[in-house]
C-alpha cells in the first residue's frame, strides 16, 4: 500500500492553453478511499491520469509513498487502473483476462494461477473463469476489469468513472461491491465520478472540484452538513440544497430574516454564534437549507418558522412527498451548470424543494405554509459565495 500527495498541482494545456488543473493540494492515507466529483470539465479525469502518468504534470509535485513520481513511466508508479470502457480482450476467457497482466511481468503460472483464483473468489467470478467477455453481464465484465488491475496487487488502485456505462439498479449494486472490496483488500484508492450520490455512498474522502479548483475536501456527512461555499452546497445533496436571498436585519435583542415580502424572526443566537455575521446586518447574503429540513407546518408545530409558498410539484415516493415550491424569489447561480439557469434567466422564481410525511395533505396549484429548521440554515456571501460563520 501507498501514500499519494498532490503538491501544487497545475495542468495546462499547450503551454498556454487552457488550464485543466490549478494547484491542487491533496494527501491521501495508505488504503484510504478517495473520490474526485465535481461537473464535466471540471478536471478530476485529468488529476487522476496525473497520477497514472498519463497526463505530464505542467507544475508541482506528484509523490507515491514519498516519491517524486512527475518522471516516472506509469509501468514503473505501482498503480493500476480501471476505465469506462473495461478494455477487456474479447477472444480471451475470463481467467486469461485475469492472468494477462501476470504474464507480461514473466510471473510463473503457479503463482498466476493462484492469483487467478484468489482475485476470482475475493471479486465472486469463480464459475466465469472459463466464459469470453462477449458472454457476461455488465456488472461481471465490470468485476472482470477491476480484478485485471487488482490482480497485479498494486500499491495505488485508480477508476475512472467505472460504473458509467452500466444501468441505474446495476450501478447501486457495484458501488457496494467496490467499497466492499476495496475495504477488504484496504488498498489505496482514487476514485472519478460525476455522480455525486456515488462518491458520497463510496469515499472515505470526498474531493470536490470545479473549473480545475479543488473547493473542498471532507467526509462525506461534513461536507453534507458544513459546505464551504455555494457551490458545494448546491453540488452535494439529492435533491440539492435550496439556496434563496435573503436579507438579515438585526433589532435590538431580535433577529429577522428577509425572504421577498415574507419574513421569519430567529433567535439572536443564531447570529451571534456565527463569526462574522454581525457585518452583514441589512445586507443582502445567501441562506441555504436541505429539504430535509423543510416541513409542512401543519404536520410540525414544533418549528415557529412559516413561510407561504405555492406548490407547483408533488412527488409521492411512498416513503415521502417530495414537493417543489415556489416563494417567488430570485433564481440562485450556484456555478453548476447542471443546476443553474434551469428555469430562465436570472430574474426568474427558484424551485424551494421539501421532503414531507407522506401524511401530509399538499396539493399541487394551492398554497402551503412550510416551516424550516432554523438550526440547519447556511449561510452564505452573495458576491463571494463563500460560507459565513463556519
Amino acid at each position: 500500500m501507498a501514500t499519494v500527495e498532490l503538491i501544487n498541482i497545475s495542468k495546462q494545456y499547450d503551454g498556454d492553453g487552457p488550464i485543466a488543473v490549478d494547484n491542487v493540494n491533496l494527501h491521501i492515507e495508505d488504503g484510504e478511499f478517495v473520490v474526485l466529483v465535481g461537473p464535466s470539465g471540471c478536471g478530476k479525469s485529468t488529476a487522476l491520469r496525473m497520477v497514472a502518468g498519463l497526463e505530464s504534470i505542467s507544475g508541482g509535485d506528484m509523490m507515491i509513498d514519498g516519491r517524486r513520481v512527475n518522471d516516472v513511466a506509469p509501468k514503473d508508479r505501482d498503480i493500476a487502473m480501471v476505465f469506462q470502457n473495461y478494455a477487456l480482450y474479447p477472444h480471451m476467457s475470463v481467467a486469461k483476462n485475469l492472468a494477462y497482466p501476470l504474464r507480461i511481468a514473466k510471473v510463473g503460472k503457479a503463482e498466476r494461477d493462484k492469483r487467478v483464483q484468489e482475485v476470482a473468489k475475493t471479486l465472486q467470478l469463480d464459475e466465469y473463469l472459463d466464459r469470453k467477455p462477449g458472454n457476461l453481464s455488465g456488472g461481471q465484465r465490470q468485476r472482470v476489469a477491476m480484478g485485471r488491475a487488482l490482480i497485479r496487487q498494486p500499491a495505488v488502485f485508480l477508476m475512472d468513472e467505472p460504473l458509467s456505462n452500466l444501468d441505474a439498479k446495476l450501478r447501486v449494486y457495484m458501488r457496494s461491491e467496490i467499497a466492499r472490496i476495496q475495504h477488504e483488500l484496504g488498498v489505496t484508492t482514487i476514485y472519478v465520478t460525476h455522480d455525486q450520490v456515488e462518491a458520497m455512498t463510496m469515499g472515505d474522502r470526498v474531493v470536490v472540484l470545479k473549473g480545475g479548483i479543488l473547493q473542498q475536501v471532507d467526509s462525506p456527512q461534513n461536507l453534507y452538513d458544513s459546505p464551504a461555499n455555494l457551490f458545494v452546497a448546491g453540488f452535494i445533496g439529492s435533491p440539492a440544497m435550496n439556496l434563496v436571498e435573503t436579507t438579515l436585519d438585526l433589532e435590538g435583542d431580535e433577529a429577522v430574516l428577509i425572504f421577498g415580502d415574507q419574513k421569519v424572526g430567529v433567535d439572536r443566537s443564531l447570529i451571534t454564534n456565527r463569526p462574522g455575521m454581525d457585518a452583514y446586518n441589512g445586507k443582502t447574503i445567501i441562506a441555504g437549507i436541505r429539504p430535509d429540513d423543510v416541513y409542512d407546518a401543519s404536520l410540525s408545530p414544533e418549528f415557529a418558522s412559516r413561510l407561504t409558498a405555492n406548490v407547483l410539484v408533488r412527488e409521492s415516493l411512498g416513503s415521502e412527498i417530495v414537493c417543489h415550491l415556489d416563494l417567488g424569489l430570485r433564481q440562485i447561480e450556484t456555478g453548476d451548470p447542471d443546476l443553474d439557469g434551469l428555469t430562465g434567466d436570472d430574474e426568474s422564481a427558484s424551485t424551494f424543494v421539501g421532503r414531507f410525511s407522506p401524511k401530509s395533505l399538499v396539493a399541487v396549484d394551492e398554497p402551503i405554509e412550510i416551516s424550516l429548521d432554523l438550526d440547519r440554515l447556511h449561510f452564505f456571501d452573495a458576491e463571494t459565495g463563500a460560507v459565513i460563520g463556519r
